[in-house]
Order: structure tokens, then C-alpha cells, then sequence
């Protein structure tokens, strides 16, 4: 009886040390999930930022391509002119770079070739430019000014947005008095706070304004917008690469020339060398 009893404890005694054994890798098992966990848990949450930057770009009620219109009439009807008249704009004004908050990103763009597009933060390739911009909405949103009064767009009803971007379609469109007089106030007051009457050359910047874009808010059809004209400001680059084209190709000419001056004189030179070694030779 004894000696089955032995048994009996030994058996237990063994079947608790296989458990106490087998709950052990279980154990270290139980914490692996754990840090996973945790581990997915960071990786989420950093995950989460982007999209939560993509929810607030969502947010931001601002047009890029009309922001980049607006800039683009600015460069070209408007500040070659403030340029010559040596006139600083005020950052006060709504037409001043830094009030325009794709400004930073535009100037990160690299146009390398007709389909390749590069972001300057990151060196990124694209072949358009609107997956370019869509790679600054998703990855450099941070980047962006959101602050008061930072929409270019906001202005285009005073610049002719329209009338740069869809020529065809504005020119379907039918004239709406009520928006055209919005339009102009809009673009008197711009004229008023960016070119103030009393303050010199200012004045005179003031009165281009109103002749350059607000006489052209109504809908008699004339004046036409940007009436006194427009200048596109050359880049350095573009003189240098110019010049280099010039002197390339006038040296092709002149290479070109000598060689065939030199063809032309040739045929001569080989005549009087073989005259000459005739009139050397014994009779």
C-alpha cells in the first residue's frame, strides 16, 4: 500500500514539474504579444500623424492652382513694373510673398525636364507636377503657412484668375454685375492698401493698379484686363544659357567657314607642290 502511494506521490510529483515547465515558455510567450502590441500600438500612432495632417490640409479651404494663377499674374503684369520704380511692397499687403502660403513649396519645385518634376525637401521625382503637389499635401503639409489671410486664391476674382487660367470658358461665361462690382471693390481696396495715394512713387503705382486690373471689372467688355501690358523678369540663368547658345553656335559657323576655306585652297596647294616636283625632275 505504502510503496502505490510512493507511486502515486512521484507521478503528481512529476506531473507538477511538467507543468511548472510547460507554463514557463508559455510565460515568456505571453509577453511577446504584449510588446507587439505596445510596438503596433507606437507604429500606429505614428502612422495616425500623417493622416491626421492630410485631414487638416482637407481643412484648409485654399485652392493651389489659383493661388499659383494669382502669383503668376502678380510676377508678370505687376511687380516688373513695382521693380522699376525701385518700390518695396509692404508685408501688410495682400499681394506680398509672404502672405501666400504655397509660396515655399512652389519654390521647392524643380522643373528638370518636360515630365520629370523634383521636390526640394525630399528629392522626389514626378512625372506631373499635380502629383508633385499632391506629394506636399501628404508629406510636406507642415510646411505650409496656415495662417490669417494666406490664400493667393482669395484674390483672384480682383486679378482676372479666371481670364489667365480658362480663357475659353470666360469668354462664354455671361457677365454678372452683382460679382463684377464685388470684384472691383476688391480690387480698389487692394490698390488702396498696397499703393497708398500719399506716399510718392506709390501714388503712381496706385493709379497703374487701377488702370492694370480694376478698370476691366465691368461688363461693358473694355477695357481688357492688363491693359498696360506685361513683363516677364529674365533670370540670370536664362541670359547665361542664352549667351552660351550664341557662342556656340557662332563658333560652329566659324569652324565651319575655316573648314571650308581650307578645302577650297587645298586642290591649289597640291597643284603648285606637283608642278613644282615636275619642273625638279632631269630631262
Amino acid at each position: 500500500m505504502t510503496s502505490t502511494m510512493g507511486r502515486r506521490s512521484i507521478w503528481v510529483a512529476l506531473l507538477v514539474i511538467s507543468l511548472l515547465f510547460s507554463l514557463r515558455p508559455q510565460r515568456v510567450s505571453s509577453t511577446l504579444p504584449l510588446q507587439s502590441l505596445n510596438q503596433d500600438s507606437k507604429d500606429s500612432a505614428t502612422e495616425s500623424a500623417p493622416k491626421q495632417d492630410w485631414n487638416d490640409a482637407r481643412e484648409v479651404h485654399c485652392s493651389r492652382e489659383r493661388s499659383r494663377a494669382a502669383w503668376k499674374i502678380i510676377e508678370e503684369y505687376l511687380m516688373p513694373f513695382v521693380d522699376k520704380k525701385k518700390h518695396k511692397i509692404s508685408t501688410e499687403c495682400r499681394l506680398h510673398p509672404d502672405n501666400d502660403m504655397f509660396r515655399d513649396q512652389e519654390q521647392h519645385k524643380t522643373h528638370l525636364d518636360f515630365n520629370d518634376w523634383k521636390c526640394g525637401y525630399c528629392r522626389k521625382r514626378f512625372y506631373e507636377e499635380k502629383y508633385l503637389d499632391q506629394h506636399f499635401d501628404n508629406r510636406h503639409y507642415d510646411l505650409l503657412n496656415v495662417s490669417r489671410n494666406k490664400c493667393m486664391a482669395d484674390l483672384c476674382g480682383a486679378l482676372h484668375c479666371d481670364h489667365v487660367m480658362d480663357s475659353v470658358s470666360q469668354k462664354k461665361s455671361k457677365c454678372n454685375p452683382a460679382a463684377t462690382a464685388r470684384n472691383k471693390h476688391m480690387c480698389e481696396a487692394l490698390a488702396d492698401s498696397c499703393f497708398p495715394i500719399n506716399q510718392g512713387v506709390a501714388s503712381h503705382l496706385h493709379e497703374f493698379f487701377l488702370r492694370q486690373f480694376c478698370d476691366a471689372h465691368t461688363c461693358s467688355g473694355k477695357p481688357k484686363p492688363f491693359s498696360r501690358g506685361r513683363q516677364v523678369r529674365t533670370s540670370w540663368s536664362y541670359v547665361v544659357i542664352s549667351v552660351l547658345t550664341i557662342l556656340i553656335v557662332l563658333f560652329f559657323y566659324v569652324f565651319v567657314y575655316l573648314y571650308k576655306r581650307g578645302m577650297r585652297t587645298r586642290p591649289q596647294v597640291l597643284k603648285r607642290l606637283s608642278e613644282s616636283g615636275r619642273k625638279k625632275k632631269p630631262s
